[in-house]
């Protein structure tokens, strides 16, 4: 091998052409096409949205650009979620509607506020850890209200519009444990497959109308609700909240690849993609974002 030594001009050249060849490009250049998630003029709702997973798409969405829908049991929730949202994106467009939409009632009240919607993501729903033996018949049909019969209510009122006007998006908020049901919880785990099934169904009922229906389903998800639920361990362990709820994944959901909970924001980026004209060839879908946590190459 014949090495060859460059002299300074040599050099000098060589230096300028690499900057240029390398040299960084802006991601927008004139004239490319490029990733944009714009709901400008698109009225969101978003059942459950005053914390957790609901408020991350809800202020996922404001950032995009909708008007989005905060829905919640109490004011107060309604209120400091809304805060929370505009703190994030101070030009947020946000309404605030109080209603109980585990109940027929509640979900009158929402439509009579919000008669008409472009997105709806069902995302409310509620979780326990308890025994199959220790569940009573009220508490099932009590989960199969929030968790099911909520986005059925609200699917069945606002698709019809979405219909009409060529366009709409319906998100079911589903969980890797409607595909996996854990033992420990298994009414939960009952109402999250019902929600494959309504989301996959509802979707073939809108065929050819430009209406997308899809479910996501996330995996352990470092919210309020799980740290509520991890309250004990934590304090026993002397583990912060972060580090018992990755101690929880890595021990109870073992087949996890990511071994730790994901961040609302993780999940919420999936919602909002879904919510979004980008999306327009994707409908039917049942897609995971779990952490890896469902051991199968398919959903």
């Amino acid at each position: 091998m014949r090495l060859f030594r460059l002299n300074s001009g040599q050099k000098c050249a060589v230096k300028i052409w690499l900057r240029k060849t390398l040299r960084c490009r802006p991601v927008n250049q004139p004239g490319e096409k490029t990733m944009k998630l714009d709901l400008t003029g698109k009225v969101a709702v978003v059942s459950g949205s005053t914390s957790g997973i609901g408020q991350g798409i809800a202020a996922g969405l404001a950032k995009a650009g909708a008007t989005v829908v905060v829905v919640g049991r109490k004011q107060s929730g309604v209120d400091d979620a809304m805060a929370a949202i505009a703190a994030q994106t101070p030009t947020a467009s946000l309404r605030g509607v109080v209603a109980d939409l585990s109940t027929e009632d509640g979900v009158a009240a929402l439509l009579a506020a919000v008669p008409t919607a472009d997105v709806l993501v069902n995302n409310l729903g509620i979780f326990n850890d308890k025994d199959f033996f220790s569940v009573p018949d009220d508490e099932w049909m009590h989960f199969y209200n929030v968790n099911v019969l909520s986005g059925v209510r609200l699917a069945r009122h606002y698709a019809p519009g979405m219909t009409e006007q060529g366009w709409g998006r319906i998100i079911f908020v589903s969980s890797e444990s409607g595909v996996a049901i854990p033992g420990d919880m298994i009414n939960y785990g009952v109402t999250k497959a019902a929600n494959l099934a309504v989301s996959h169904g509802l979707a073939k009922r809108l065929a050819g109308t430009g209406v997308t229906v899809n479910a996501i389903l996330p995996g352990p998800t470092f919210t309020d609700g799980l740290k509520e639920m991890l309250a004990d361990a934590a304090a026993q362990s002397g583990r912060s909240a972060r580090e018992q709820a990755d101690e929880f994944v890595k021990t109870s959901r073992p087949s996890s690849i990511i071994q730790r909970a994901a961040d609302v924001e993780e999940v919420a980026n999936l919602a909002v993609y879904l919510a979004s004209p980008l999306s327009s060839a994707t409908t039917g879908a049942a897609l995971r974002v779990d952490g890896g946590v469902v051991d199968t190459l398919t959903m």
